[in-house]
């Protein structure tokens, strides 16, 4: 095997296909990554039995050829590199890697010990890459990191015809959005959980301007497949028992306070300060401010007022700070909407709808139910 690439192109290949290689690998084959030459260029992937990934670069390849390399070792030497082209090619038992006057040997693992990869279902559709990376980045901050409820560690993907809806709950908040795609036959129709984890991952590679392409059946899949711009992963899929979120995000809000989300935003920031960790920031929302304040103990305390807009009655609510700024972090608009229903129950947070878009908390792409902190009295 011999080529020559390009750093840079080296480099994002190689940091794609290395986020799947396992910390603690059951098998020490799984620890590499592997390397494909063609006479179309390489192909990086690795698989740890859960999640795939497969990076595809350009490269003058004089001598095809297929080996397996340790992976975290070859990322760290891409990443010191200098930014001039790289060659590879085999000597015996050896990998060498060469830039500029830089030069380094790796000792192969043994190629034919490595697990086939899998290959994705049938292509369902395609979604435009940035629009499905928000909606991903939207959602996972809701969900759970305690892997003995697996359900809870994995996003819900429903697709109806031409929406896609994701969601993902931790069971204090719950955070949805949806947004268009184009199925690649009419009516299809799809119900997955996926592993947030990997979706967070998939989500960096997912750049403006590319169409994202997932591959689903929609019937007993176990695996899901994304692949855009010379990127491709599998996951295998959690149980598909999930919570009905659609259900809980319905409700009245007798009350609703509209706030400007950046200052809203900041405002939080600097009050969380003096919170110490599970001390919540409360929140008093007049007909026309809200006055958010914290407090640790007898050591510190703070509080800022911001004008905001209320209809219904004076609301006066706790949450944990670091909840409700995930929550914020997914409002798009200007102003953000809070949805009442009182002091101990959830609250609603959408983006204030413009004029057509009606007031109804449903006609937002994104929602996210937060429950608040009881106060003691």
């Amino acid at each position: 095997m011999k080529f020559t690439v390009d750093h840079h192109h080296l480099a994002d290949a190689v940091g794609w296909a290395a986020r799947t290689l396992p910390a603690r690998p059951a098998l020490p084959v799984l620890a590499g990554l592997l390397l494909d030459a063609t006479a179309d260029g390489i192909t990086l992937a690795g698989f740890d039995y859960e999640v795939s990934a497969r990076a595809e670069a350009d490269a003058a390849v004089s001598e095809p050829g297929r080996v397996l390399v340790p992976g975290r070792l070859l990322a760290e030497i891409v990443r010191s590199l200098p930014p001039q082209p790289v060659e590879f090619f085999t000597d015996g038992a050896e990998v060498v890697v060469r830039c500029g006057t830089v030069e380094f040997g790796l000792l192969t693992l043994p190629v034919e010990d490595y697990p086939t990869l899998p290959e994705p279902p049938a292509p369902a559709g395609t979604v435009p890459g940035d629009a499905f990376a928000a909606a991903i980045n939207q959602v996972v901050v809701a969900a759970s990191r305690d892997d003995t409820l697996p359900m809870l560690t994995g996003a819900r993907l429903d697709i109806e015809g031409d929406i896609i809806r994701l969601a993902c709950t931790d069971r204090y908040r719950i955070a949805a959005c949806e947004l268009s795609w184009s199925p690649s036959t009419p009516g299809f129709s799809a119900a997955a959980v996926v592993p947030a984890r990997t979706l967070a991952d998939t989500a960096k590679s997912l750049r403006a301007g590319t169409e994202a392409a997932l591959s689903l059946t929609g019937v007993g899949d176990t695996l899901l497949g994304i692949s855009a711009a010379g990127r491709s992963m599998t996951t295998r899929l959690l149980d598909d028992q999930f919570i009905d979120y659609r259900a809980r995000l319905q409700g009245e809000w007798p009350s609703r306070a509209d706030v400007p989300t950046g200052p809203f935003v900041e405002a939080i920031k600097r009050v969380a300060l003096v919170a110490d960790r599970n001390v919540p920031v409360k929140l008093a929302f007049t007909h026309d401010s809200v006055r958010i304040r914290a407090a640790s103990g007898d050591s510190a305390r703070a509080s800022e007022t911001l004008p905001a807009e209320l209809t219904g009655d004076d609301v006066d609510i706790a949450f944990n700070p670091q909840f409700l700024l995930d929550g914020l972090a997914g409002v798009s608009a200007m102003s953000a909407r809070l949805h009442f229903n009182g002091p101990t129950k959830a609250a609603l947070l959408t983006g204030t709808p413009t004029e057509t878009a009606g007031p109804a908390p449903e006609t937002d792409p994104y929602r996210y139910l937060l429950m608040p902190v009881r106060l003691t009295t």
